[in-house]
């Protein structure tokens, strides 16, 4: 097992570098001005640009910059934006934010996707496969941002029962209808996947084994056929968490979330790439660490998987 994380480690470096390397050319080579704007509507002034210039390093060759923002990143060091404000300072604010959202959402969908799925699953075609295979047709058609609207107009304006925006840093509670929101699509897959891998996975061998050997019934869904079924539904959740703290700029902008989105979202409107760049780079890192943990627990799950 230590072998195979060591090597897992060692195949996530070139993951790393190539992708930040991607990222930060394709943000910091956006053609354009990037002082326009920051001295309002007038250009700013000579010494000003000349003073930035030199402490972006605008000058140098795209991989010597690159160069120099890992060496300042490997040492806690996110960056700057132009007003002089640490990028690591708002990330630490948004993050913890966006965290919360995501995993109410991850949340979310897991036990409801699992349970549609399994029960659905277990009893074949009847009115609760049809009910949720329209339910969940419904779901993936629609675009998050639509579903996200629609639930703050009923819930919130309609009805009362939420507020429309959320506190600056709001707790579990308060980000339950963001969450569904955010995991309304990606619920909707986890049913079907987990539909489907039981649906193929209740007439293998070995369950009908463990029937014949007379295993309660409970012992055979639970430790037998669910155990192997959830095993793709298991590595759709855990790339999905990375996905959805990048994919949670809409939904952060409907319910006014000051997470991680809503900092891409200015970054980019702002032109401040050391913000996006930043942001990005902890993505990257997030959903490198989560394929490495899904991959870890695939040996729980299933006692035939071996690392070695």
């Amino acid at each position: 097992m230590i072998r195979y994380v060591l090597r897992r480690l060692l195949q996530l470096i070139p993951v790393f570098f190539g992708t930040t390397f991607l990222i930060y050319v394709l943000v910091w080579a956006v053609p354009g001005d990037p002082f326009s704007g920051k001295c309002g509507q007038t250009a700013c002034p000579q010494a000003y640009v000349d003073l930035m210039t030199e402490k972006f390093h605008l000058n140098d060759n795209l991989i010597l910059q690159y160069l120099k923002y890992l060496g300042s990143l490997f040492t806690g060091d996110w960056g700057e934006t132009f007003n002089g404000t640490s990028v690591g300072e708002l990330i630490a604010t948004s993050y913890p934010i966006t965290l919360r959202l995501a995993l109410v959402a991850v949340l979310i969908e897991a036990v409801i996707g699992l349970t549609a799925g399994v029960l659905t699953g277990l009893r074949g075609k009847g009115f609760l496969d049809n009910l949720v295979l329209v339910s969940t047709t419904f779901l993936i058609s629609l675009p998050v941002f639509v579903t996200a609207i629609v639930l703050q107009l009923v819930l919130g304006t309609e009805l009362g029962i939420i507020d429309t925006s959320v506190s600056d840093n709001p707790s579990f509670g308060e980000l339950i209808v963001p969450g569904i929101a955010l995991g309304s699509l990606s619920m909707a897959y986890v049913a079907r996947l987990t539909r489907t891998s039981i649906a193929e996975n209740r007439h293998a061998d070995y369950i009908r084994t463990a029937i014949a050997k007379g295993q309660p019934n409970s012992r055979v869904v639970g430790v037998h056929l669910l155990r192997n079924s959830v095993i793709p539904v298991l590595t759709f959740l855990g790339t999905d968490l990375g996905a959805l703290m990048g994919g949670a700029i809409v939904t952060e902008g409907v319910f006014n979330i000051n997470g991680l989105g809503g900092l891409i979202f200015r970054g980019i409107q702002n032109r401040e790439s050391a913000t996006v760049v930043g942001v990005v780079v902890l993505l990257v890192l997030v959903y490198l660490l989560m394929s490495l943990i899904v991959d870890l627990l695939y040996a729980v799950l299933d006692p035939r998987i071996r690392y070695d």
